[in-house]
């Protein structure tokens, strides 16, 4: 059985995380499967926005326990583990996290790979690795105190406590919380009002913002005025301009 399921829905796509008896842990087989399907969806003109799911229950709850238990450290090293996370921050087109109940360990980290996260009010976010003996090993230290600052970040990984949705969305973690019943389709209405708008300005706005996570401001800044003079030689920033103008919606073509 397939781990990850996907649907289109031209201009956005709905990419599922399907292992729900093991609450969606990220298994080598599962991560594989996604990489995939998230790199063909990028290389996709028709696909605008990807939302990332998991289930009612979980979005993920964190690592295949069984499988790190049974790798060498020089296993996990060598074998890919890590390369799979560094590719899933080199897709340009952007990703929405739908994220309802337990989003756990490696899952918080998944949903903080993605740029933005719509939760259930039933969901539940933690780094809870210490638990374990271990600390987050997927970019949670580092995310995860970025979006909600060190004093929050520490509370949360040396503890293990949990965050609800209220509280993520409070702390910055999450941008839009939504209710038990409309988590999915609200992260698809996101996702649809994203891909209305020129796929050219998006992606480089979405790689702007990436910026002010890694650089000075004078650099960001610096990256930002090119973005935007690219953004501005395009096509879609004639159209967009033009429409304005002649007060019509735009019709983005992506170049």
């Amino acid at each position: 059985m397939s781990a990850v399921l996907i649907e289109r829905n031209e201009p956005i796509a709905v990419v599922r995380l399907n292992r729900p008896e093991q609450l969606n842990a990220l298994s080598n087989q599962l991560m594989g499967e996604l990489v995939g399907a998230l790199e063909n969806l990028d290389d996709d003109e028709s696909i605008r926005c990807i939302v990332l799911a998991g289930n009612d229950k979980a979005f993920a709850a964190g690592a295949d326990i069984n499988e790190l238990s049974d790798a060498t450290h020089l296993e996990l090293y060598f074998g890919g583990r890590i390369d799979k996370w560094d590719a899933i921050r080199k897709i340009r087109t952007p990703i929405v996290a739908a994220v309802s109940g337990y989003c756990l360990g490696g899952g918080c980290e998944l949903a903080m790979a993605c740029d933005l996260i719509v939760a259930s009010e039933s969901a539940q976010f933690g780094q809870p690795e210490t638990n374990l003996g271990v600390l987050p090993g997927a970019g949670g230290t580092q995310r995860l105190t970025r979006a909600i600052g060190k004093s929050k970040a520490m509370d949360v990984i040396l503890t293990g406590r949990f965050l609800s949705a209220g509280e993520a969305e409070q702390a910055g973690l999450v941008a839009r919380v939504a209710s038990e019943e409309d988590w999915l389709e609200e992260a698809k209405r996101v996702a649809q009002t994203i891909a209305a708008k020129s796929p050219v300005g998006v992606r480089l706005a979405k790689e702007a913002v990436l910026n002010a996570f890694e650089t000075p401001l004078a650099a960001g800044l610096e990256a930002e005025r090119k973005a935007f003079h690219l953004a501005l030689s395009s096509e879609d920033a004639q159209e967009g301009l033009k429409a304005f103008t002649e007060k019509r919606e735009p019709h983005f073509k992506g170049r």
